[in-house]
């Protein structure tokens, strides 16, 4: 699981953040970014000594600052369960070389939609170099 996916799927839940100097953030997720830099709402903050607490309405955490976040173990588990069904259903739409196989799939969208061909020696991950730069077509 990406940070980043799980960060979108915890918005508006509640979380902790320490940052690398020791202070600590409990609050909702209101927004990230691609870089990690977060909102928070109705938060309350620790100093790094723990004997100084705030506040907050509000805040902006950058990214580069955290050391580490927490959310709840449900929301971890609710991710889970989605990414596995969604894994499942485009499982059933997809044929034998597919996701971190070689070579493309195509459709022959001359002939039918049902009718798949594999392009062969075509570069994928990891497979061989074309040489020529011709491609074996095989039905």
């Amino acid at each position: 699981m990406l940070p980043l996916s799980l960060l979108n799927a915890a918005q508006n839940k509640p979380m902790l953040v320490e940052l690398k100097n020791g202070e600590t953030f409990n609050g909702h997720l209101v927004n990230c970014d691609n870089f990690m830099n977060i909102t928070l709402r109705e938060v309350y903050q620790t100093s790094a000594e723990g004997d100084r607490f705030w506040r907050l309405k509000e805040c902006y955490i950058r990214g580069s600052t955290i050391k580490y976040l927490r959310v709840p173990d449900v929301l971890l588990d609710t991710l889970k369960q989605e990414q596995l069904r969604a894994r499942e259903s485009g499982r059933s739409h997809r044929v034998a070389g597919g996701p971190g196989g070689r070579g493309k799939w195509a459709i022959d969208l001359g002939i039918s939609c049902s009718r798949l061909i594999r392009i062969r020696d075509f570069p994928g991950r990891g497979g061989p170099p074309v040489r020529g730069g011709t491609h074996h077509i095989s039905f």
